[in-house]
């Protein structure tokens, strides 16, 4: 187990240094100069050189790769060039909005998937699973932003129950706090409940036709029982993934439904940060959430050699 484990977080270091290089280059082949665009079209030739000395943008690119790189090591994101504070404090005032609000999404998703699917797989072939599936094929079309202007005309509009925008922050109480995040995380939560109820039903289906649940059944085992008792573990695999690719894009993909509802989180962040060409930023947030996904199929990984020992051998 040790040295599957080790063998992992090698993997999951060699990544990450391979997707910093490949952030970083992207970033510095984006056309424009952030100096220039800061002063304006009509700052003179010196005055930007001196921005660009200032910022350090004069320098070598593997220099500044390499100064980049040893900063995250210590902690050290660099400095914003626009707000010229230092990007690990903007990160840490944005995850505590981005970070619940995925959170909060994934945990609504997983309750309603869970029994949905369930409920369709004991059911396969009926009309209550085809109700099911009709449902999640709902919730995949319809776009999330689109659902949530709908959630701010219904519970923000008409009937007043919840706020329609903005983050009171978590000064103000968890409850006021989690109540501005609920109609951002059940938009966000539906069509990844939608997809997870897929996957589960499909993977649940495919283990109630193995050999060792029809024995089960022979030997007198409830279908509930099978159902819960054997068929929901051999069948998680496939639903780890998907929660751990879905935890990824509620994290990093939420870009639309926090500029829909004006949270201040990391998308926020971004979509700001790319408009004022604030590059630095762009490279340091890009980079927190490519880590963040690494670590949670790191996780997902783990979780796979619990559910399934013969993975550990792999």
């Amino acid at each position: 187990m040790l040295v599957w484990l080790a063998g992992r977080l090698v993997s999951l270091v060699a990544t990450l240094l391979a997707a910093s290089a490949v952030v970083f280059l992207v970033i510095e082949v984006v056309p424009g100069d952030p100096a220039a665009y800061m002063l304006g079209m009509n700052a003179s030739e010196q005055t930007v050189a001196a921005l660009r000395t200032e910022l350090g943008l004069d320098r070598s690119g593997i220099a500044r790769y390499l100064d980049w790189i040893g900063g995250w090591l210590q902690g050290d994101f660099g400095t914003s060039y626009t707000y010229r504070t230092p990007i690990v404090d903007m990160v840490a005032e944005r995850i505590t909005v981005s970070l619940p609000l995925a959170l909060l999404a994934l945990s609504l998703a997983v309750a309603l998937a869970f029994p949905a699917a369930l409920f369709a797989a004991s059911r396969r072939g009926g009309g209550a699973d085809a109700g099911v599936m009709g449902l999640t094929q709902l919730g995949i079309a319809v776009p999330n932003f689109w659902f949530a202007m709908l959630l701010v005309l219904l519970f923000s509009i008409k009937l007043r129950w919840l706020p329609s925008g903005g983050f009171p922050g978590w000064e103000a109480g968890i409850g006021a706090a989690l109540t501005a995040l609920l109609l951002p995380a059940i938009a966000l939560a539906l069509p990844q409940a939608s997809i997870l109820t897929r996957v589960m039903r499909s993977s649940l289906i495919d283990a109630l036709g193995e050999d060792y649940l029809r024995t089960a059944r022979a030997k007198g085992l409830s279908s509930g029982a099978a159902l819960w008792g054997h068929a929901l573990r051999n069948a998680m695999i496939p639903v780890l993934t998907i929660i751990g690719l879905q935890f990824s894009f509620l994290l990093a993909g939420a870009i639309i439904i926090e500029n829909v509802f004006y949270l201040p989180g990391l998308g926020r962040l971004v979509f700001q940060a790319i408009s004022s060409r604030d590059l630095v930023v762009v490279e340091s947030v890009v980079m927190l959430l490519v880590a963040a996904v690494v670590l949670v199929t790191f996780l997902v990984d783990v979780a796979y050699a619990w559910v399934d020992p013969r993975l550990r051998t792999r």
